[in-house]
């Protein structure tokens, strides 16, 4: 049961604020003196203290705020006075306090105050208790979430970690293909040596060939010394190719020689150099497809697929996204006084959207929240609009097999993407949009538009 404390120095006004505060269910202690009340607040811990400013004594109840703020700094306090003055306010929000209320004073508002101070005690515990749990349970991993599908990605890491063989991770844009190469880095014997990754997809093929593979002194105008590549700067450690699936057929017979011989040659270099790389790669598009297409080496998907992780969407494993939120609130809020409660209503809608960017796009909308919210809560109107549910999941849940028109706009979008190959100007022109148009929605779909 949540506590109370009421400091006034009028018994009758203690007595009228307990009768007040009986329908929220709380245990209330009143005390007339303020000395007295801060011995009590030692002696037991008080969720809520409410305490007039201008007592009958050498101590005010900017004093009881102070001492309270001291040796209980979770605790909220509500300041009540008959002539409060601007100075008196600022000192008083200054000092820490919840709220600030004038005499004579509207029990209406007094029970709203209360009622948003409690409700603030409980969400914290409950964080403070959700945080504890995760810490208990994944202490030394960024990879979060206990569900079937997140349990079988662990499982298949920690089978390949001490192996030798390629790895393909993969999974939609977002869902953390980078984190579960590294811990597979970092669990296994070649955990001392490098871990270096590249995006396949946002280099040129002459600059990944250089990037990758390292130069020679006069290879091309500007090669003014040798350079080595990723391959040779990761020898002994763990190379991550990510959109391996945006190289081209040139890269991808380099990448298959390199894989299969264990050694690569420099750009204007003569010489073949040993390598001793194990390499991760990943994708969020269907090499099988693009085999098909003619767009990807069969071989090549053959070496690099010896192991398969898949990484599930968000929207397959919603029972993680509490633990995501928690893990979020710690890492962009490290200072847990200035941290905000989350309220369940804002769980709910979180954990019921879509999340077409998935996790990536869930650390983003925790990260503005965290910056946006007022009065140390988060509540559903901090949500944005397409993720604030408070009418729409009703309806929603009325035709659950019909999809809203924001989901149809994504799709739709994706499917204009994927038939012209990413290209922009192309996918505009259908769509009917300038490019500049087209880069909001991407963005506010949380959709990876590849280079060009």
């Amino acid at each position: 049961m949540q506590k109370i404390l009421i400091v006034d120095d009028d018994k009758l006004t203690c007595d009228f604020i307990q009768e007040i505060l009986e329908e929220f269910k709380v245990e209330t202690t009143s005390s007339q003196d303020p000395q007295a009340a801060i011995e009590l607040g030692k002696q037991g811990k008080f969720d809520v203290i409410i305490s007039d400013i201008n007592l009958q004594n050498r101590l005010t109840g900017l004093d009881v705020l102070k001492n309270f703020k001291r040796f209980l700094p979770d605790s909220e306090v509500i300041l009540i006075s008959g002539f409060g003055t601007l100075e008196t306010a600022i000192e008083a929000v200054r000092e820490g306090a919840f709220d600030y209320i004038s005499k004579p004073f509207n029990i209406n508002e007094v029970k709203a105050v209360v009622k948003r101070a409690l409700e603030k005690k409980q969400l914290i515990k409950e964080n403070q208790s959700l945080r504890t749990q995760l810490e208990m349970a994944q202490p030394s991993t960024s990879l979060i979430g206990s569900s079937p599908k997140m349990l079988a990605v662990y499982k298949s890491i920690a089978n390949v970690a001490h192996s030798k063989s390629t790895v393909l991770i993969s999974g939609e844009s977002g869902t953390g293909k980078e984190l579960v190469a590294k811990q597979i880095h970092f669990n296994s014997p070649r955990r001392e040596k490098s871990f270096l990754a590249i995006n396949c997809g946002a280099l040129t093929e002459t600059l990944l060939e250089s990037e990758l593979f390292g130069y020679q002194k006069g290879a091309f105008t500007g090669a003014t010394t040798d350079k080595i590549g990723l391959f040779e700067e990761a020898d002994g450690g763990t190379l991550f190719l990510d959109e391996i699936g945006d190289t081209t057929p040139a890269m991808q017979v380099k990448l298959l020689r390199a894989l299969q011989e264990q050694e690569i040659k420099r750009v204007g270099g003569v010489k073949n150099i040993k390598v001793d790389v194990r390499v991760i790669a990943a994708t969020n598009r269907s090499l099988e497809e693009l085999v098909q297409e003619g767009k990807f080496r069969e071989d090549l998907l053959y070496r690099l697929s010896v192991i398969i992780i898949q990484l599930p969407p968000l929207r397959e494993r919603r029972e993680d996204i509490p633990a995501l939120i928690s893990h979020f609130l710690n890492k962009h809020l490290p200072d847990e006084k200035g941290r905000p409660a989350i309220s369940h209503e804002v769980v709910d809608a979180l954990v019921n959207y879509s999340w077409p960017g998935n996790v990536r796009e869930l650390e983003n909308t925790v990260e503005r929240l965290c910056q946006f919210c007022k009065g140390g809560i988060i509540m559903v109107d901090d949500l944005p609009p397409k993720m604030n549910t408070k009418i729409k999941f009703h309806q929603r849940q009325l035709y659950e097999d019909m999809p809203v028109l924001d989901e149809l706009e994504r799709r739709y979008l994706m499917h204009v993407l994927e038939r012209t190959k990413y290209n922009r100007t192309q996918a505009a022109d259908i769509l009917g949009i300038n490019r500049r148009t087209l880069y909001r929605m991407a963005e506010r779909f949380g959709i990876d538009l590849k280079e060009e």
